[in-house]
């Protein structure tokens, strides 16, 4: 009976470490969504310059991750869970932060800083990935499950960044977010943090609950994005004098929206795999969010379509609203997606439908550009999905104990009435954190000329000035007018030469 009893908790945790993984790598396949959506709907000019920042955000991310992000992020709570928890089925008995297992804080001081019990603020061991022995399946595949995250919140940036920013401050931005931005408020609210433990430590519901991170991600993303645009400015002839606005249209629609689709996909990955685990328990809260991803998806897809279609000046199902409305209800239903119901998950997104084109409105209004909506889908609807929570959430059974509370994750519609502090404070202390340090931070670089691409680069289009090549040999975008002596391009017969790199 013994031996049956460790053979059913070893294929227990095998199966809860195979479906994290599985689901990290369908989040890694949004990164191709992500850069499918953002070059669809900028120029051609630009075409080589924001596939690039869709594939090296990833790389510089994965490695700046590595040397700090997951120490900060989780270099707090890295101790052995009691034997309970392993029993239980969980991925990683060490390391691997659960909000259903908690706990009390590490024995050791240098795990973490924390300015009393309970009040973390970050972590500090296991940079580099030192302490972690080669056997443990369970970190690793935590490692990678976390990694992917960091970089979708590292993607966004690029999207309100496009068509001006120089390459050389986007890398800079991806070592700022993946190294320090996104792992201090991800140790908050996922690493034992002090969001966490507001249940526990002023009464507050049970502390600031996002399942797979409407704000850890997507806000933080949308808040270092708000930054960046605001500090770069609108691009050349996006705004007249007098205010009004001129549209730049994407070059490739069906790209945009094939990545969207792709985006859809991943996000069975990113929402139901946040469970962290598919054996027991776990299989509810999955099969909740993966339904409740899809109605949420739909929801704001159909709601932008109609508002554009209906009542908006346009007057037209606008395909690039349209395809942020699903992304605005996916990143709404990102917290809430194992809360709340299916009937709710179904209002959330129809309202993040309608904000993600409010939003776009007032962004234009007030000369803001962002070429393809990262602020209104990320920043604004990645707050209505944390507050979102502290509405609708439906106290599910299965989330009881959730962050060391007993009872269940509980909104406002049923009777909680802490729950929406909690979310609240978590939205403030986002964005006052990743947008006021980024927007300081972005300042620093443009005065340092690391930001902005020069004018006669951003109007030729960034591809041979930055890239040296252009995205689509064919036409050449951004050639004309351009001659090698004003040292933005090359000849053209080094750009299409063969040999010209041997």
């Amino acid at each position: 009976m013994d031996q049956l009893q460790t053979d059913v908790a070893s294929l227990t945790i095998s199966a809860n470490i195979l479906w994290v993984l599985i689901a990290g790598f369908l989040v890694f396949f949004m990164q191709a969504g992500f850069a499918l959506v953002e070059t669809g709907f900028t120029q051609a000019k630009n075409v080589a310059h924001t596939m690039m920042m869709n594939m090296m955000v990833f790389c510089i991310g994965a490695v700046g991750y590595w040397i700090c992000g997951f120490a900060f992020q989780f270099g707090a709570v890295n101790y052995t869970y009691p034997a309970t928890a392993i029993s239980a089925g969980q991925s990683s008995p060490t390391w691997a932060f659960s909000p259903v297992t908690l706990g009390a804080w590490g024995d050791s001081l240098s795990t973490g800083l924390r300015l009393g019990e309970q009040w973390g603020l970050i972590g500090l061991s296991g940079f580099f990935l030192q302490g972690v022995t080669l056997g443990a399946a369970g970190i690793f595949a935590f490692f990678i499950f976390q990694m992917v995250f960091m970089d979708t919140a590292a993607t966004i940036p690029t999207g309100s960044g496009a068509e001006r920013i120089k390459f050389v401050g986007f890398v800079l931005m991806g070592f700022w977010v993946s190294m320090f931005i996104y792992p201090i408020i991800g140790n908050w609210v996922w690493g034992g943090g002090w969001l966490a433990n507001l249940g526990r430590t002023l009464g507050l519901g049970n502390g600031a609950v996002d399942f797979a991170g409407s704000g850890v991600v997507h806000m933080t993303g949308g808040a270092v994005g708000l930054a960046i645009a605001l500090v770069l400015g609108p691009r050349l002839g996006r705004f007249n004098k007098d205010g009004t606005a001129n549209a730049i249209p994407g070059h490739n629609i069906p790209m945009g929206i094939l990545g969207t689709v792709i985006l859809f996909f991943g996000w069975f990955g990113f929402n139901p795999g946040s469970a962290l685990g598919i054996q027991g328990a776990f299989i509810d809260l999955v099969s909740l969010a993966a339904a409740n991803t899809l109605m949420a998806g739909a929801a704001g897809g159909l709601s932008a379509m109609l508002y554009m279609w209906l009542i908006s000046p346009v007057k037209k199902p606008d395909p690039a609203l349209s395809v942020n409305g699903v992304l605005a209800g996916l990143v709404a239903i990102t917290a809430p997606c194992a809360f709340v119901t299916p009937i709710s998950a179904v209002i959330i997104g129809l309202i993040a439908g309608v904000l993600v084109c409010l939003a776009t409105f007032a962004l234009e209004k007030m000369q803001i550009d962002d070429p393809v909506g990262a602020v209104p889908v990320h920043f604004v609807n990645g707050v209505w999905g944390v507050l979102a929570v502290g509405i609708f959430a439906a106290a599910n059974p299965d989330t009881a104990a959730w962050n060391g509370i007993d009872t269940a994750v509980t909104g406002l519609l049923y009777g909680g009435t802490t729950q929406i502090a909690a979310q609240f404070l978590e939205v403030i202390s986002i964005t006052a954190f990743a947008f006021g340090l980024s927007y300081a931070f972005f300042a620093v670089l443009k005065q340092m000329r690391l930001l902005r691409s020069d004018p006669e680069a951003e109007m030729a289009g960034l591809d041979l000035p930055e890239m040296g090549i252009p995205g689509y040999v064919t036409d050449l975008p951004g050639l004309a007018g351009l001659t090698p002596q004003a040292g933005l391009v090359q000849p053209a017969a080094t750009v299409l030469s063969p040999t010209a790199s041997k």
